[in-house]
């Protein structure tokens, strides 16, 4: 049995719902489908969950959302109407999007929270329509329904593993597509909670693990993941397998294909991943497996680069030789209420690097005070932009020279690095590196890897 989730853009219209559903009558085995809402359905369209997100401002804001309840609207209906699907179908989607605004909740997050997940909620209740319509026998199935719990985090919630026994309870002696939300569960109140932003694959994820899939795939519009950042390079290598690991490290570092926290599940369950283009299905895309499935190749498998970091450097001296020097940073960091990436150090410095976009000025700046105030460093900066490259390979482990055939190519392009940094498990580099040098960088040392 496999599950298979559909993404935004596989899902932003009639013609791409027309080749979801080719896929899934081609493989009998595709019985349990995930959905993503509808996306972007060309460059500056606009996708259906931000549209969603406006009317939850307008609504919260007591404005006028009758032009954005339209639009709503018509993204749904003109799928429907693709198919020729009957007038009462969609009228009942229409219902759903006006009470809405109608609705008590228990906070703005939660109210943001529900509008956000019904971008799925009404796609999934679409596709079950459409399939039902066009032959294959569908049910809807929503998460409350199988028990997906998940905390009380309205727009970042964390899904409760206790929900496993039930979600494994779902039958599927059924000649029926069970058609699934992804990105939302809900709380023990009953309240529909989100997962972070991408979380639709968290779902397919959770779903594969629970049912003890054979195979999850996940269908996107590329096919496959490559090696580096195709705007980087022109045609990168495609990866054929990775392991789970490596995956993390790559997704963490800026692989923007498979959602990071959605490997969890799958790791856990032993779960064998599959990312595939709908536009090209029969092609093989990229396996993601256990460790001891994968067959080297290279020494490395991917490139990333990020530059959402920021880094805070600090400078005193004979601070290694002081007890709880790094516990009182910490205590600092909590009181804030900020976690950090990494905190590579010496014996007079340590660097603290971390995700900006988690991060507010004012906690930066109260951070900062608390810093010179308490510890007193000699020296204290803030970079405000920090780019982080990861090279990433099952290949590296236990290899000598590895990190030679990373810098060199650097050296010979003129390139300095900020910090070098290789990880216990010795499958992945980070390197620290201004941010406008980053691209640059991943070019010369692609080059040396793969075009030698």
């Amino acid at each position: 049995m496999k599950v298979s989730k559909f993404g935004g853009s596989s899902l932003a219209d009639g013609r791409q719902l027309q080749r979801v559903f080719d896929i899934i009558q081609s493989d009998k085995n595709r019985k349990v489908i995930v959905v993503s809402a509808p996306g972007k359905r060309f460059k500056d369209d606009t996708k259906v969950t931000d549209l969603l997100l406006s009317y939850a401002k307008a609504t919260v804001e007591d404005t006028d959302a009758t032009e954005i309840i339209e639009t709503i609207k018509n993204r749904y209906h003109a799928i429907g109407d693709y198919f020729k699907l009957p007038a009462y179908e969609l009228a009942d989607i229409d219902e759903q999007i006006d009470h809405l605004s109608t609705k008590h909740y228990r906070s703005f997050d939660y109210l943001y929270a529900a509008f956000a997940a019904h971008g799925e909620y009404l796609n999934a209740q679409l596709v079950a329509k459409v399939f039902s319509h066009l032959g294959i026998p569908a049910r809807f199935i929503d998460p409350q329904e199988i028990g997906l719990q998940v905390d009380d985090n309205a727009r970042s919630a964390t899904f409760d593993v206790k929900s496993y026994t039930s979600i494994a309870k779902l039958d599927l002696n059924t000649s029926e597509r069970l058609i699934i939300p992804g990105f939302f569960g809900y709380t023990k109140n009953g309240d529909m909670a989100t997962f972070s932003r991408g979380g639709s694959d968290i779902t397919g994820a959770i779903m594969a693990r629970g049912l003890s899939a054979d195979l999850y795939e996940n269908f996107t519009d590329v096919s496959a993941i490559y090696a580096v950042n195709p705007t980087i390079i022109d045609q990168p290598a495609a990866i054929e397998q990775m392991t789970y690991d490596e995956m993390r490290e790559l997704s963490y570092a800026g692989f923007a294909v498979f959602h990071d926290e959605a490997i969890i599940p799958a790791i856990q369950g032993g779960i064998r991943i599959n990312i595939k283009n709908t536009n090209e299905p029969d092609a093989p895309g990229t396996f993601i497996v256990p460790p001891t499935e994968v067959q080297q190749t290279r020494p490395v498998t991917g490139i990333a680069n990020s530059n959402r970091f920021a880094a805070l450097y600090l400078h005193r001296y004979l601070l290694n030789k002081e007890v709880g020097f790094t516990l009182r940073i910490l205590e600092i960091l909590k009181r804030h209420n900020i976690s950090y990436e990494h905190m590579p150090s010496g014996i007079d410095d340590l660097t603290i690097i971390f995700d900006k976009t988690s991060l507010s000025q004012e906690q930066v700046d109260n951070m900062l005070a608390d810093i010179a105030s308490d510890i007193k460093p000699d020296t204290l900066k803030w970079l405000p932009s920090y780019g982080i490259i990861m090279i990433v390979g099952e290949g590296m482990r236990n290899r000598i020279g590895a990190l030679t055939e990373i810098v060199t190519p650097l050296k010979e392009h003129g390139i300095s690095l900020q910090m070098v940094n290789q990880g216990a498990s010795e499958i992945s580099i980070m390197l620290g590196i201004q941010p406008d040098l980053a691209d640059r960088a991943v070019k010369a040392i692609y080059d040396n890897i793969f075009k030698a």
